[in-house]
């Protein structure tokens, strides 16, 4: 009997509570009901009051569903499930083979086919990447063998263990480590790799209290060791002729310390460099930065008509060749930031399988291949777009976001909401916990090894010893008809007119 009352007692229990979740659910209806009805704001809710709710979920839900479920693998943008796939076995060390055929649509216009050989070299017939020297007029030149490295990221930008991940990964592949724009930190040092400094329009780190360029601040930095070239940025990809802001919210007594900030003031970066009015003026700072540092300088910029620098390598012959920059690196339209406007992202710069060819064409007609080494970056992460950028006329390629997804990203498309859920661009320790440096490094360093590794695939398969030999007659680009044409006759490789 008192089991029987016991088991009433809870049955009363049970029909209690869901009677009060019951008309707690109605009531929440009742007021989302009200709530809906009476705001202004949003159309859709205000005319299907709770059903319009489901709008919003399901939209906001769609990049999720799209990118697992929906997108086949070859569909996603800005990178799709393949390329991040390659990444993501690349960096385990995995192998990259695949079976049973291509997911590739190759009919697709603007799709680079290499041009295999009818007899390709032997294993014996192989050679290493040459090595190559930045900066034969700085004090310290620069040589380096590998073609592959990372470009800039600024801590701020992406987070302690991020910029420690990447240092450390750098030095075991042997690459550079670009800074970004955000000042040298300790993180970029520890792990013992060659450091590109990149110098932004806002000078963050080698300014001086008006905001200035201090030579004091250059020099001091040009002082590392590690330090071995300085990258004066013009623009960048994803905002060209668009400066940008690091809300004083933001900024940390450590960041504030590294950038050259007061705390409780915004970081304000200009659209450009306030005394570089003209090309003129461009190859002086370079020229100040190279007497200071002693170390290579070069700059970065995004190009809109290629034409436009023909003045540009016009003064650099005037002036001679010690005037000029030691490297121009090339960032396409569709290079991409943790935040910009979406018309710039969308539409504003050349992309970079037009601009590299257009550029390194008016060098070599000025007689300057051997003196301005060309570095291409723009949405370059697997070992055909690094192949193409060789073919086109890149003495390197950088890459950002390809080391991103080396380092874990899962393109959530949070970059700029300091809720990355990698860790990699959020400055939340919670966050942060998930990226493990001593694991991340490791990717880091076997991402860059087995593109390079797999670049030197392709360029045997070409018929060359290694990737620098091969040319622009190499890859084959397919048309709007579903046929292909050699690159070198869409934008040829500039060469003396006959009987010069």
């Amino acid at each position: 009997m008192q089991n029987a009352g016991w088991v009433s007692w809870t049955l009363e229990m049970l029909a209690l509570i869901f009677v009060l979740a019951l008309g707690l659910g109605v009531l929440a209806l009742v007021v989302m009901f009200l709530i809906d009805r009476s705001q202004r704001s949003d159309a859709i809710r205000r005319n299907y009051p709770v059903l319009g709710r489901f709008r919003h979920l399901f939209t906001s839900l769609g990049e999720f569903f799209r990118q697992y479920f929906f997108a086949m693998d070859r569909e996603e943008m800005p990178f799709n499930r393949a390329q991040r796939d390659w990444i993501a076995r690349a960096s385990d060390n995995k192998g990259n083979t695949i079976a049973f055929g291509s997911t590739r649509k190759i009919s697709e216009v603007g799709t680079p086919i290499f041009v295999n050989a009818a007899f390709p070299p032997l294993d014996d017939q192989f050679a290493s990447t040459e090595a190559m020297t930045i900066g034969p007029h700085a004090r310290e030149p620069y040589t380096t063998n590998k073609i592959f490295h990372i470009s800039g990221m600024s801590f701020g930008a992406i987070s302690k263990p991020a910029v420690q991940a990447l240092s450390r990964g750098a030095a075991k592949a042997g690459i550079w480590l670009n800074t970004g724009e955000g000042g040298l930190s300790p993180f970029h040092l520890e792990g013992g790799a060659d450091l590109v400094y990149q110098i932004g329009t806002a000078k963050f780190g080698v300014r001086d209290e008006q905001g200035n360029l201090s030579d004091e601040k250059l020099a001091q930095v040009a002082a590392h060791p590690q330090v071995k070239m300085f990258e004066i940025k013009l623009a960048q990809g994803a905002k060209p002729g668009k400066g940008g802001i690091l809300p004083a919210a933001k900024i940390t007594p450590e960041i504030a310390e590294i950038r050259g900030l007061r705390l409780g003031e915004d970081g304000i970066s200009p659209n450009r460099h306030r005394e570089v009015n003209d090309f003129g003026e461009l190859l002086d700072l370079i020229k100040r930065v190279r007497d200071v540092t002693g170390k290579p300088v070069g700059f970065k910029t995004v190009i809109g008509e290629a034409e436009v620098y023909r003045p540009f390598f016009e003064l650099i012959v005037e002036r001679g060749p010690e005037s000029a920059p030691d490297f121009i690196t090339i960032d396409g339209g569709e290079g991409g930031t943790g935040a910009a406007p979406m018309p710039l992202m969308d539409l504003v710069g050349t992309p970079i399988r037009e601009a590299l060819p257009l550029l390194t064409n008016l060098r070599d007609e000025h007689g300057l291949k051997d003196r301005i080494r060309m570095i291409a970056a723009g949405k370059l992460v697997n070992p055909g777009d690094v192949a193409w950028a060789v073919a086109a006329g890149a003495d390197f390629v950088t890459s950002a976001r390809g080391f991103m997804f080396a380092l874990g990203c899962i393109q959530a498309l949070k970059c700029n909401r300091n809720t990355c859920p990698t860790g990699i661009t959020t400055h939340d320790p919670q966050l942060q916990r998930g990226l493990v440096v001593t694991d991340k490094d490791l990717k880091v360093a076997q991402y860059a090894q087995n593109v390079m590794k797999e670049v030197e695939t392709i360029a045997h398969s070409v018929g060359v010893a290694e990737p620098r030999l091969m040319r622009r007659r190499h890859v084959r680009i397919v048309q709007p008809g579903g046929d292909s044409i050699p690159m070198n006759r869409i934008l040829p490789s500039w060469s003396p007119p006959a009987g010069s």
